[in-house]
């Protein structure tokens, strides 16, 4: 089996293409080497802890009504070309995401972590829930499978806290600036939301090398 590590956060909306691309690839090669891992990177690590209001604030950092609505009209496009339905403007605020990585973490230790990376991006990208507030979060453990009560007293601690932010760190200090990043085999990165016809191609020359080396 070959690691394929993921840098990503639940509020990038190209992190959700990019998994739905991955998708797409791993369930046509259900043989597929990998073995999956995701890491924290928070897009606005500064983000207030109440987050804020998510038009407002992409508006002004990209210069106005228009650019962004120009903007979401191709990140909508990209998202359909994925095989999504996803209107940009569902989710009404950009939360700090700190206790969404630590829920992905907790989700790890107990092999859930895809299904909670999966959990979070319908909530946010789908049903345009805050996935800032602790209850929504515990509330997607539950749906997880996880206990609801376990992961709302951990969120109410800052359990994990300091080594997610140390984990976002080392990841920028090794070359990670924009996500999705995957890296294969802790050797080749990846950049961006690859399109299925890249990741056939991946999957496929790993396999041909896997089977060359056990012959």
């Amino acid at each position: 089996m070959i690691r394929l590590d993921i840098f990503s956060d639940p509020v990038c909306p190209w992190c959700l293409i990019g998994k739905a691309n991955l998708d797409r690839a791993l369930e046509a090669h259900p043989d597929h080497p990998f073995v999956i891992e995701w890491h924290p990177f928070q897009l606005n690590p500064d983000m207030p802890a109440e987050g804020v209001n998510k038009r407002d604030y992409l508006a002004a950092r990209f210069g106005g009504e228009a650019k962004l609505d120009a903007i979401h009209a191709r990140l909508a496009e990209a998202a359909r070309t994925a095989g999504l339905d996803v209107n940009p403007d569902t989710p009404q605020r950009i939360p700090n995401t700190l206790n969404a990585h630590r829920m992905i973490h907790w989700a790890g230790l107990e092999g859930r972590q895809t299904a909670m990376v999966s959990a979070l991006f319908r909530a946010y990208w789908k049903e345009g829930r805050d996935i800032g507030d602790v209850e929504v979060l515990a509330d997607l453990a539950a749906e997880t499978g996880m206990e609801r009560a376990v992961a709302a007293r951990l969120l109410a601690t800052d359990a994990d806290a300091d080594d997610l932010r140390a984990r976002d760190a080392d990841a920028r200090k090794k070359g990670v600036n924009a996500v999705p990043t995957f890296l294969i085999a802790q050797q080749y990165v990846v950049s961006g939301a690859q399109p299925p016809e890249v990741w056939k191609q991946v999957i496929e020359e790993l396999t041909a090398k896997l089977n060359a080396e056990s012959a």
